[in-house]
């Protein structure tokens, strides 16, 4: 934006790695307060995120956050931060997915998303993986039940592999994005993105297209970064996360994002 009156309205702002810095598994202080100078200052902020409503939870603790709403699962589901109910969750049918990732990761395994309890998992993943309460089960019973987001972890790989595997790939009836601190594929149901949800959000609470913001490091950011009118993208990301912003700034470990929301509200 080049206009020194404007302003964003809404702010959307993933979690792991632009507001939190994976490292430490902290947000720092500076970011905590610019956050809420972006909040006196008339911004609304929608936490946005990869994560479940159990995930998002203590990240909305830390923030402070008490009202307005909070985009999990990569937009599947629309939170209500007041109530800490969703208020919209989109679903889907696992079985295609489930088959051909299966097919094109030998080994690979899943968590679907159990909301507000934790994941039907088919073998247990790390702890700090996971929100929640950890469900074994079997692919064909997995297969049963649409959820709001799929985990497919493909273990003792790297994320450059997933990525080779699943290049130019289209997987049956569902989004997906790839993780490049994990060796993960995050499923979503098909046309939901974080950037396809902020739109419908943004359409009920009335504000201008030309007012919103959006900061992120992830794949799965790339559909936000571009559907606002000012999408940054932190320094740390990959090269595909930097195209798709308007601009690029300090990594998160520098706390970046105070930097630019500082710009208008510091």
């Amino acid at each position: 934006m080049t206009d020194a009156a404007w302003k964003p309205r809404l702010i959307a702002l993933d979690v792991d790695g632009t507001l939190l810095n994976p490292d430490t598994g902290l947000i720092s202080a500076a970011v905590k307060a610019a956050v809420h100078r972006a909040i006196a200052g008339g911004g609304q902020v929608v936490v946005s995120t990869g994560r479940t409503v159990l995930g998002a939870g203590p990240v909305l603790d830390e923030l402070q956050l008490t009202s307005g709403f909070a985009l999990c699962s990569n937009g599947a589901v629309l939170l209500d931060v007041a109530t800490r109910e969703a208020a919209s969750v989109e679903t889907f049918d696992l079985a295609p997915v489930l088959s051909e990732l299966s097919a094109r990761l030998p080994g690979v395994i899943f968590a679907a998303e159990d909301l507000g309890i934790g994941n039907r998992v088919t073998a247990e993943f790390p702890a700090h993986q996971l929100e929640g309460l950890q469900h074994p089960t079997t692919v064909d019973e997995l297969a049963a039940v649409p959820a709001p987001r799929l985990i497919a972890s493909w273990p003792g790989r790297r994320p450059a592999e997933v990525v080779e595997r699943l290049a130019g790939v289209e997987l049956p009836s569902c989004t997906y994005t790839l993780d490049h601190y994990e060796p993960w594929v995050t499923v979503t149901p098909e046309g939901v993105s974080k950037g396809s949800a902020l739109e419908k959000l943004r359409a009920e609470l009335g504000v201008l297209a030309s007012d919103t913001f959006a900061a992120g490091d992830g794949d799965n950011d790339i559909e936000m970064l571009r559907w606002a009118a000012h999408g940054v993208a932190m320094g740390q990301g990959p090269a595909a996360v930097h195209a798709a912003a308007d601009e690029v700034a300090a990594p998160v470990a520098e706390d970046g994002l105070a930097a630019i929301l500082d710009r208008w509200f510091g």
